[in-house]
C-alpha cells in the first residue's frame, strides 16, 4: 500500500510541474466536481477543500466542491443529479448511504461521466455503482483497528459518540471499534447529533448514568470537541481512555495535553487530492491506477505531532 501511494504521489508531481506552465495535453475545459454528504457546519471537510482546489491548480483543471448545506443525504442525491446534468468530465463524490445514492451515481455513471468514490462507501459499493475506483478509509477497518488497540490497552466498555448517526460509514466505526475491543455494541453507541451543547449534554447524561465506562470515543471534531469540554467539566480529562477519528485544533490539543490518546488520521486531503490527479491523467493518457487506494487509517499520537500540528485543519 504504502509503495503504491508513494508511486502515485511521484508521479502526480511529475505530471504537474510541466502542467504548471504550459498546459501540455490539457483538455479546453476540463472539470470535476466533489460532492460530499457535509453540512456547512463541519470544518473538518475544509481540509478536503484545500486538497481538490491544490490538485485543480496543479493539474490545470476547473474544481468545484458541492455539499448539502444541513448535510441532507436526499438533497445531497439532487446534488449529484445536478452535477451530473452539469456535464463535467468526472465527478468524486461520498458513498455515505448506498440506499439513497447508489441511484444518481448509477445515473450519471450510464450518462457517460466517470466517478470515483471518496471518503465513505467501500470498494466493493464502488464497484456495485460502476465507480472507477475508491479512494478512503474502510470505515469498520479503521474502528476495528482502533477497537484492537485498545483493547490491548486495557478497555473493555466505551462510549461512542456519534454525531452522524443517519450515515451507515459513522456506525460502522462504532461497530467495528466494538468487535476489535470484543463486546457488544449495544447501547454504549449514542445519536448525540450535531448541535455542540447537545452532544456536551448527552455525554455528561451517560457518563454519570454510567460511570465504570473506560473509555470515549468521538468521530471527529464535531464530537470530539463538546466532548473535551464535558469531560472537562466532570473532571474526567485526562483519566479516562479516549480515541478520536480525525483530526482538528482542539483534538491536535488535546492529544498534546495527553487528555486524548489517539486521533485516527484517514489523511482527508489524500481524499480530494488524489482523485482529481487520478482522473485528469487518465482522460489526458489514458492511465489508471489497477487497485482502489487506502488514505487510512494511520494513528497520531503526542509522539508524531509536529506536521500534524503545523497543517492541522489545512492539509492534515
Amino acid at each position: 500500500m504504502k509503495s503504491t501511494l508513494k508511486s502515485l504521489l511521484l508521479a502526480a508531481a511529475v505530471i504537474a510541474a510541466p502542467l504548471a506552465g504550459a498546459q501540455v495535453a490539457s483538455a479546453e475545459g476540463e472539470k470535476y466536481i466533489l460532492v460530499s454528504h457535509a453540512p456547512d457546519s463541519d470544518s473538518w471537510w475544509n481540509t478536503i477543500k484545500n486538497g481538490i482546489a491544490l490538485a485543480g491548480d496543479q493539474m490545470g483543471v476547473d474544481v468545484e466542491y458541492r455539499n448539502p448545506p444541513t448535510g441532507d443525504l436526499a438533497d445531497m442525491a439532487r446534488i449529484i443529479e445536478q452535477a451530473a446534468a452539469s456535464g463535467p468530465n468526472g465527478i468524486i463524490t461520498t458513498l455515505s448511504d448506498p440506499d439513497v445514492l447508489s441511484g444518481p451515481i448509477k445515473d450519471a455513471v450510464a450518462s457517460g461521466i466517470d466517478v470515483i468514490i471518496m471518503n465513505s462507501g467501500t470498494p466493493d459499493q464502488a464497484r456495485e455503482v460502476g465507480a472507477l475506483m475508491y479512494v478512503g478509509q474502510p470505515e469498520y477497518d479503521a474502528g476495528h483497528a482502533a477497537g484492537l488497540r485498545a483493547k490491548g490497552d486495557g478497555v473493555t466498555s466505551f462510549l461512542c459518540v456519534n454525531h452522524y448517526i443517519s450515515s451507515p460509514s459513522s456506525t460502522e466505526r462504532c461497530q467495528g471499534f466494538a468487535d476489535g475491543l470484543g463486546v457488544e455494541l449495544g447501547d454504549q453507541m449514542i445519536d448525540s447529533g450535531q448541535d455542540p451543547a447537545e452532544i456536551k449534554n448527552r455525554v455528561l447524561a451517560y457518563l454519570n448514568a454510567n460511570p465504570d465506562t473506560d473509555a470515549v470515543l468521538t468521530l471527529g471534531p464535531t464530537s470530539a470537541d463538546p466532548t473535551l469540554l464535558a469531560l472537562d467539566e466532570n473532571g474526567m480529562a485526562g483519566d479516562i481512555y479516549f480515541g478520536t477519528f480525525d483530526l482538528g485544533e482542539n483534538i491536535v490539543e488535546g492529544i498534546k495535553s495527553g487528555v486524548i490518546n489517539w486521533g485516527i488520521d484517514q489523511q482527508p486531503f489524500l481524499q480530494a487530492y488524489l482523485p482529481v490527479v487520478v482522473l485528469t491523467n487518465y482522460h489526458r493518457y489514458g492511465v489508471l491506477p489497477g487497485n482502489n487506494i487506502n488514505s487510512g487509517p494511520g494513528f497520531v499520537t503526542k509522539d508524531g505531532l509536529t506536521l500534524v500540528e503545523k497543517f492541522a485543519g489545512e492539509y492534515r
